[in-house]
């Protein structure tokens, strides 16, 4: 299987590198991606939009044949929904990573703030203490010696959708900051803040105990966990 993985803000491809290990030896093709805007601290951001990532993402999808897997970890999650929508026949799964689908209309944060073209890694303050559980600062240096500018057009340009199809594409939510149930009690209540998750017609709930960057915190445990997505479960031992 072709499994793309989306990273969330100020992230790019090597953020995934202590997860890709076990899902290539497992006989995947593994995608990690660096979007648009995202190459360089210097990279030039003007005119990135969420749309831009999204059409970045699908290309990725119709460079392979056959059907794909979508991990989308926080902001990434906004980016495989739009994927979702714009080529559901394509997409096998989508795995949201302490993350869940953006509906029409929508922004991913469009209060972070900014400078110039772009979000830097606000300080660590900004953060809710649930954020950064198990993120020790070994963890967060190495995160902000690596961490690039998001397009600050990514945060804020609203979700547009048009293809209810998305709707019928299984989906994976990893709950990593808080447990699932709660999740899953915001969906019997019809809480606006899962009204896209709502309408998902085949959703698994994982939960994946930690705080926002579990690709640092637990990648082992995250790769297993897509891998038992992807692949169901695996027997003991196995």
């Amino acid at each position: 299987m072709d499994i793309i993985l989306v990273p969330g803000f100020w992230l790019d491809a090597s953020s995934w590198s202590d997860v890709t290990p076990p899902l290539t030896a497992a006989g995947h093709r593994i995608h990690p991606l660096t979007l648009p805007g995202l190459e360089a601290v210097d990279a030039p951001r003007a005119g990135i939009g969420l749309r831009t990532h999204i059409d970045a993402v699908v290309s990725v999808v119709d460079a392979v044949e056959g059907p794909v897997v979508l991990v989308g970890h926080s902001g990434g999650g906004a980016i495989i929904h739009g994927v979702a929508d714009a080529r559901p026949e394509r997409t096998a799964r989508a795995i949201f990573v302490d993350s869940g689908p953006l509906g029409e209309g929508g922004v991913i944060n469009d209060e972070l703030p900014v400078e110039g073209d772009g979000i830097p890694l606000p300080p660590w303050e900004l953060f809710d203490e649930e954020d950064l559980v198990d993120l020790d600062e070994d963890l967060r240096a190495d995160f902000r010696r690596r961490a690039i500018p998001q397009p600050q057009g990514v945060a804020s340009e609203p979700q547009e959708l048009g293809n209810e199809r998305r709707y019928n594409v299984p989906a994976t939510i990893i709950a990593c900051e808080f447990p699932s149930a709660q999740l899953q009690e915001w969906v019997a209540q019809g809480h606006p803040y899962v009204a896209e998750l709502s309408r998902m017609k085949d959703v698994e709930y994982v939960d994946l105990p930690t705080g926002h960057w579990p690709q640092f915190t637990r990648p082992q445990e995250l790769a297993e966990v897509i891998l038992a997505a992807v692949d169901g479960p695996r027997p003991a031992g196995g």
